[in-house]
């Protein structure tokens, strides 16, 4: 793994930025892994881990975004800050996926099977991206959304692309209030992947037409666990299509992403 900071010294390894989990609050960025987590993957979680990655195998198509072999399944939950208490919204029942799970408004996608969603492993990273974010001023006071999508990008012989969209620099929302954690899952046999954070102005472009002073960092995330974070606002960000690589066999790049802003109510 390498990062490296448009002005800073290069990073590598599994290695934290000087401000560690507090460029999220900074400057809209962090960078981190399993040390930061409190996570062995190989230890106590490498049971809920395989459970999880288990899960990405049969992940079905994203029914929005045919031809990109991206493979997808979302669900989501609200967090009550005052009691602790995280709390799951059941989906809408599903001859095919089991369950559904509203995304946009006339969008739906197939949710996350309840013995998933009760992974201790998932639920820990999920509290742990909360807690990143209880200093913005009022989270602590309110509900928060919390959306939970597990994405995999699958390739299965040479040539073969699979893209994420949208596929170029962008925001997912930005609110001043919504943050994104990515948490990789598996990196198997495949080429890609790079990840770049750059300037929220960025957006709707392409990393190659961007300026490499508007971009704060790339690095390609390829061991379990580790992750970014950004406050969704203040930066923007993109993944670059994965291709085959060079053993037999399938690849795939699977990753965890919480989405979390304040719970609004609609009266």
């Amino acid at each position: 793994m390498e990062e490296t900071a448009s002005k800073g010294r290069p990073l590598s390894g599994s290695e934290m930025p000087a401000d560690g989990m507090n460029g999220l609050r900074h400057s809209g960025f962090a960078r981190y892994g399993p040390t930061q987590l409190g996570i062995d993957p190989a230890g106590a979680a490498a049971d809920d881990l395989a459970e999880i990655t288990e899960g990405c195998a049969d992940l079905p198509p994203d029914p929005y975004a045919p031809g990109t072999n991206r493979y997808r399944r979302y669900s989501h939950a609200v967090y009550l800050p005052w009691k602790d208490e995280l709390s799951w919204i059941p989906g809408t029942p599903d001859p095919v996926h089991g369950t559904v799970t509203e995304y946009y408004p006339r969008r739906a996608l197939p949710g996350i099977p309840e013995p998933l969603r009760t992974n201790p492993l998932l639920e820990r990273l999920v509290r742990w991206d909360i807690g990143q974010t209880l200093w913005l001023e009022g989270f602590e006071r309110r509900p928060m959304w919390v959306g939970v999508h597990l994405i995999k990008l699958g390739v299965e012989s040479p040539g073969q692309v699979a893209v994420s969209l949208p596929n170029c620099l962008h925001q997912d929302g930005g609110s001043p209030r919504t943050f994104t954690f990515a948490h990789l899952i598996s990196y198997r046999n495949i080429t890609g992947g790079e990840n770049v954070i750059a300037t929220p102005d960025s957006a709707g472009l392409g990393p190659e037409d961007v300026h490499e002073m508007d971009i704060h960092a790339r690095f390609t995330l390829r061991d379990p666990l580790d992750g970014y974070a950004v406050h969704d606002h203040r930066v923007s960000h993109y993944v670059a299509p994965v291709g085959l690589g060079h053993q037999p066999g399938p690849g795939e790049r699977c990753i965890l992403i919480v989405g979390l802003a304040p719970y609004v109510p609609q009266l």
